[in-house]
């Protein structure tokens, strides 16, 4: 069996936290170092370490869960807009290796950012990613 993560041990009630929001596939608390007011991570009870490893029932229940969360975080903290991050892998900013969604308000004072800068895509190597995931996807 695998180690248990941080998460699991919170949906457990081994370590107390601030529930939100809980079902038969999710949960959902407020993060303890939170990037402004309200900052809650959504938790797949699965505990597979990333999205693509999840099982197509807990996926959903995430998609199912993230709009009513948000909603209720936004109109409950005057939030005027918000982020949601996920990330897949430690390469990727996943510091614990539980599928979890991060609901993050913005508010006309905060200082967090999640801007990129895009650069274009070349047409022909537009094709061969596009020819390699349909093939994958086939398979």
């Amino acid at each position: 069996m695998s180690e248990r993560t941080l998460f699991t041990r919170i949906i457990e009630g081994e370590i107390p936290c601030y529930k939100l929001y809980e079902n038969e596939h999710v949960f959902a608390f407020l993060d303890i170092n939170p990037l402004s007011k309200g900052h809650t991570l959504l938790v797949s009870k699965e505990p597979a370490p990333s999205i693509d490893q999840l099982s197509p029932d807990s996926a959903a229940a995430i998609g199912k869960a993230l709009p009513i969360l948000s909603h209720a975080i936004k109109e409950a903290t005057g939030a005027i807009a918000y982020n949601i991050i996920q990330n897949n892998g430690r390469e990727a900013g996943m510091t614990v290796p539980h599928v979890h969604f991060h609901i993050i308000p913005k508010y006309a004072e905060s200082k967090h950012s999640f801007t990129w800068e895009p650069e274009s895509l070349d047409t022909s190597e537009g094709k061969t990613i596009v020819d390699a995931i349909r093939l994958s996807l086939n398979e």
